[in-house]
């Protein structure tokens, strides 16, 4: 038996000894509401914050709970390399998403339940099992560990990392490393690992139309005097041609995806209703990793219960684009501007007011460290190869990774599969794929050690 066979079988065994008491303090972890938007109690972020900062220091770390400016608390643990090894920078958050309408949860959000192998919780996938897994792999090599280890946890990523750059800017020495792992994407299905390769860039922004000096009467002015919120309708239908095609110019359509969706599995995962049809043209990877996206996701207006029979002035809306690989969330701004204004109906006034911003990344998932998160996720996956893939949602922080630290291997893995329903009612985490997360992970440690040093 070989050394590498050897050391392989050590560490599964020793994941599998883990798992009892990391799943135990994953449950604790989710039943802290940790929630970092405005009108929640942030003390909870601060409890949660700690509880991180407990169980890394648990593993040995040199552990510091930190904030930049009005920011919610990030912790960051290290531990440094063995001589001549490599130091990899290991990233989860700690906050969550707000639960939303409690009525559509099968059980309390905060008090994880199981059901079906499934771990049912806010946070249980999102990110809660990202921290876990790099807990396992701390605890699997205990004091030896063969890399060095940086542990950087966030507080406030589901409410768009405001302060996060400053604090990598800040701690950029601290934090400095050969290889980021950044737990917080996902699979591409439960059985089939993946590393995420490209994700889509966001502008979310707010457009008002305004046609009217104040209301007035819709039988007197109706069919000679324009609308608002008609106005704005007509408006917002120019985004999309009638294929459901993106139609603001000067937005990049990147290349297509090297793998698609089946169309069933995409329509359960997203609960879509019988007889509505997809939108756009091309493979569905393409449209939903590497097209752009708008969506409108908001609407100020009169409730309907409460509209007069008048002509509304003005109205407002909010969208959601998402931008291509390869994109500039500036220049997509510019545009989109450009296009609406330039289409605004019967000469409306519109407005346009950018809300934030995030860019899109690419990550060239090659070289020997990424051929070593491979080999792990194989291993870890029973010899299933694991797939690239894309993701169309935002984590417009890589791009400042990428910034900081141009020489990193960046790692884009996570606990998610397309049933977690992160961000939505009865969010939860597959048990056994969280173990094979787990265990690839350590193996990852152990791959990344012998690629630097050679042995």
């Amino acid at each position: 038996m070989t050394t590498a066979t050897r050391t392989e079988s050590d560490i599964r065994a020793a994941i599998a000894r883990e798992l009892p008491g990391v799943r135990a303090d994953l449950e604790r972890l989710v039943r802290i509401p940790g929630i970092a938007f405005d009108g929640f109690d942030h003390s909870q972020v601060e409890r949660s914050a700690e509880a991180v900062a407990e169980l890394l220091r648990g593993c040995s770390l040199d552990v510091r709970v930190v904030r930049s400016g009005n920011g919610q608390p990030a912790v960051i643990g290290t531990r440094p390399a063995p001589p001549g090894a490599p130091t990899v920078l290991l990233y989860a958050h700690h906050d969550v998403q707000p639960v939303g309408d409690l009525s559509l949860w099968q059980s309390d959000p905060f008090e994880p339940v199981e059901r079906d192998g499934r771990l049912y919780g806010r946070g249980a996938a999102d990110d809660k099992a990202g921290i876990m897994a790099h807990v396992a792999a701390l605890r699997a090599f205990g004091d030896a560990l063969p890399v060095g280890i940086v542990v950087f946890v966030e507080g406030e990523e589901e409410y768009g990392s405001e302060s996060l750059e400053r604090l990598l800017t800040e701690h950029r020495d601290e934090i400095a490393a050969d290889v980021i792992v950044i737990a917080d994407s996902g699979n591409w299905d439960i059985g089939v690992p993946a590393l995420t390769t490209s994700l889509r860039g966001i502008v979310n922004c707010f457009v008002e139309v305004r046609t009217l000096g104040q209301a007035v009467h819709s039988g007197m002015f109706g069919g000679a005097v324009p609308d608002a919120l008609t106005t704005l309708c007509r408006l917002l239908a120019t985004l999309h041609d009638q294929a459901g095609d993106v139609a603001v110019e000067g937005l990049v359509r990147a290349p297509g995806a090297t793998v698609d969706y089946p169309e069933d599995r995409l329509r359960a995962e997203a609960g879509m209703l019988d007889g509505v049809s997809f939108m756009g043209t091309g493979r569905l990877t393409d449209r939903i990793w590497t097209k752009p996206a708008i969506s409108v996701i908001g609407l100020d207006a009169p409730p309907t219960a409460e509209a007069p029979n008048a002509l509304v002035p003005t109205a407002k809306a909010k969208l959601s684009v998402r931008l291509a690989p390869g994109d500039n969330a500036a220049q997509a701004y510019a545009a989109l501007c450009e296009h609406l204004r330039r289409h605004a109906p019967f000469g409306a006034s519109v407005t346009v007011t950018l809300e934030h911003d995030g860019e899109p990344c690419v990550i060239d998932a090659s070289g020997p460290m990424f051929d070593a998160a491979r080999e792990a996720f194989r291993i870890a996956w029973d010899g299933v190869d694991p797939v690239d893939i894309g993701v169309g949602g935002s984590i417009p922080f890589i791009a400042t990774f990428q910034e900081l630290f141009p020489e990193a291997a960046i790692l884009v893995t996570g606990v998610e599969d397309p049933y977690a329903r992160a961000h939505g009612p009865n969010e939860s985490l597959h048990l056994g794929e969280f173990a094979r997360v787990c265990l690839a992970e350590a193996l990852l440690l152990a791959k990344v050690a012998e690629v630097a040093t050679g042995r």
